[in-house]
């Protein structure tokens, strides 16, 4: 498929909502979270459809600190529906690249960015066994989801800190996060889809692998 088609189906299969955690930001959202898992056929649910509770609590925490980006280059990681990216780029980031491995998230981050007059530039591949990517700030909402993606992620981000790129995670209690390595900065209550995450509100924590003067405004 080419990238106007995945444009064309995840405009089909969604409809625009402001966040629920940050209604500044509007994301083409699925209704029926399970039916849509279902078409795409694969064993993943479709990150790029929801805005997930990771992803919400991190937006919300960059927007109300837009110190933290503002004027810098920012990598969203896993990016989904490109909230995150979306929000750095309000909160005044100097660039703001997503990251994606799924064409539709690509799609859905181009369709939203647009929708919320922000310019993203997407790359739509693998980086977590690249070369260190060239960005002062790195934001990942929700990566610890399970024990093989926080087993390749949790060194991927040390990595970047050691490097003095300054890293944010949003975790909603995810069990494979080792808290300590992170310092926790915030918390949130986060509507999320009770259908997936079996509550109506996620507890999410705002963590840093960095020092703390790297936030400093």
């Amino acid at each position: 498929m080419t990238a106007a088609d995945n444009e064309q189906y995840v405009l089909s299969h969604t409809t625009p909502r402001p966040v629920p955690l940050v209604p500044e930001v509007t994301l083409r959202s699925a209704e029926d979270v399970i039916g849509l898992w279902e078409d795409t056929a694969r064993d993943a649910p479709p990150f790029w459809a929801f805005p997930w509770a990771g992803g919400q609590a991190l937006a919300r925490h960059v927007l109300d600190h837009p110190h933290l980006v503002a004027g810098r280059r920012v990598l969203d990681l896993a990016a989904g529906s490109g909230l995150v990216a979306i929000a750095a780029a309000l909160a005044g980031a100097h660039a703001v690249t997503a990251n994606d491995i799924d064409p539709y998230s690509a799609a859905a981050i181009t369709v939203n960015a647009r929708a919320n007059g922000v310019t993203v530039r997407i790359v739509l591949e693998d980086l977590l066994d690249a070369e260190i990517p060239d960005t002062d700030v790195v934001l990942a909402g929700d990566v610890f989801y399970d024990r093989a993606m926080a087993a390749r992620v949790l060194p991927f981000l040390r990595t970047l800190s050691d490097n003095g790129v300054a890293v944010l995670v949003g975790d909603p209690q995810r069990a494979h996060l080792p808290h300590d390595q992170f310092t926790a900065l915030a918390i949130y209550d986060v509507p999320v889809p009770e259908v997936l995450e079996s509550a109506k509100v996620k507890r999410t924590t705002i963590w840093s692998t960095s020092t703390v003067d790297l936030f400093t405004g």
